[in-house]
């Protein structure tokens, strides 16, 4: 057990870090659970998918898992539902179509401020 204040409180964090992790991980898991039985059924295919790359992104961003994990995670998931389609691309595997680019504005000019006359008396 540790001594030193600061010791004491990485503990607790560390607690509190380990429950949060844990069920990312499990969210994750059910997500390719689900996954997984939509595959098999050939129905929900989609919605299924976009909850695993929801759950992976997420995972992610809290820094449970690395980068390149989930995208490998996500690239088995796409061919999974590929295959479950017959081949066919799903709508959560297609490429976005590019945004058009906003033309930028022009700040509008600035009026020049008006000009301090002094009096002289």
């Amino acid at each position: 057990m540790p001594i030193i204040q600061s010791a004491k409180k990485r503990v607790r964090v560390a607690k509190r870090q380990a429950i949060e992790n844990s069920r990312t991980k499990k969210s994750i898991r059910l997500a390719l659970k689900k996954f997984q039985e939509a595959v098999a059924s050939k129905k929900g295919v989609e919605e299924a998918q976009n909850d695993v790359q929801s759950a992976l992104d997420t995972a992610v961003k809290k820094g449970v898992i690395e980068k390149n994990k989930a995208a490998r995670k996500k690239s088995q998931v796409n061919a999974q539902a590929k295959a479950a389609n017959g081949g066919k691309r799903t709508a959560a595997s297609k490429p976005k179509a590019a945004a058009k680019k906003a033309t930028a504005k022009k700040p509008a000019a600035k009026k020049p401020a008006a000009k301090k006359t002094t009096s002289k008396k």
